[in-house]
């Protein structure tokens, strides 16, 4: 499971504390169907300080889980890759933020750009109780993504779960601007929801970096079209994390845990690394074998059985997850 930081955990909790469940659980059902619409905003969704409050309780876990495994696999696709400053657009309360923090702990600048004041204002104050001094030094900003400005120069450049607000004639600008915001050694990285419609955003997003001249670091172990028959299929993981007392009352839920479905691209004009192939379902394991469904360089979807036979490759296939690269780097 992807948990929370402590020092995260606490600030969250603190903040909510107060805050009467009933009329965070409304907002969040708003806000949910907001977010199901699956249509452009035309005004923030996130409206009020009541908003944002219900949101960082009911979406900062999860935006942080799915973020942490996206970045995750690009440390392991590309180990020399070492960021030292971050850009963040549309950050939200900065849930990117930690993750990248956690994951890069080198990380000495980091900045936010969102347009709601009530997040920027929860954001900070969560921040200001983290342990690492980068996330208590980070640039808080009020702003869009604009194209027609000068891109935010990082090593780092993320967007989560914000190409659904867009215009969809205003992605494709929106994500070439990304792309020169990460230079020539940077890298970009969006994450969406894993829905149909969040893997189309997220293809799509795919297709103009490459044309960009931007190469993937995952998921993808290529840079060809998608080889997943669109309207049949679509490529995204999933991330589980536990559901604390707070986040389980917001959400109105039973269970102890949540699994956060999401697709993500990352790219960079430096050829860094990328797996050789991805793990794109649960590994099918029975007696003696494991049956794998791959993304492949060469051969586009494959399905691999890896038995008993093979002794470490199979050990290592046991231990594969859905979203791994495999092989496993180093086998």
């Amino acid at each position: 499971m992807t948990a929370l930081p402590d020092d995260l955990r606490a600030a969250l909790d603190d903040a909510l504390d107060g805050l009467g469940r009933r009329d965070l659980a409304r907002a969040v059902e708003r806000l949910s169907g907001r977010y199901r619409e699956g249509r452009a905003a035309t005004a923030p969704i996130l409206a009020t300080a009541g908003d944002v409050a219900a949101y960082a309780g009911y979406r900062m876990p999860a935006t942080y889980a799915a973020v942490h495994a996206a970045l995750a696999e690009v440390a392991r696709a590309a180990p020399g890759y070492a960021p030292a400053t971050m850009a963040d657009l549309g950050g939200g309360t900065g849930a990117a933020l930690w993750a990248a923090q956690r994951t890069w702990p080198g990380l000495g600048e980091l900045a936010v750009t969102e347009q709601v004041p009530e997040a920027i204002e929860l954001g900070r104050r969560l921040a200001a109780a983290a342990t690492a001094p980068a996330l208590r030094g980070a640039t808080w900003r009020r702003g869009t993504i604009d194209p027609a400005a000068p891109p935010p120069a990082a090593d780092l450049v993320t967007l989560s779960y914000v190409l659904g607000e867009l215009p969809a004639a205003a992605r494709e600008s929106a994500v070439r601007w990304l792309a020169d915001a990460a230079g020539d050694e940077g890298v970009v990285v969006l994450v969406e929801p894993g829905t149909p419609d969040g893997y189309a955003r997220v293809v799509a997003a795919r297709d103009t970096l490459v044309g960009h001249g931007l190469t993937v670091l995952a998921p993808c172990p290529h840079d060809h079209a998608c080889p997943i028959p669109r309207g049949q299929d679509w490529c995204h993981f999933a991330a589980r994390l536990p559901r604390l007392d707070t986040h389980r009352q917001i959400k109105e839920g039973t269970l102890n845990f949540e699994d956060e479905k999401f697709s993500y691209v990352a790219a960079s004009r430096h050829p860094y690394g990328r797996a050789a192939s991805r793990v794109l379902r649960h590994p099918l394991k029975r007696k003696g074998l494991v049956a794998l469904r791959e993304c492949t360089a060469g051969e586009g979807l494959a399905d691999t059985t890896v038995t008993k036979r093979q002794r470490e490759l199979y050990r290592a296939a046991r231990d594969a997850r859905w979203g791994d690269a495999w092989p496993p780097p180093g086998d």
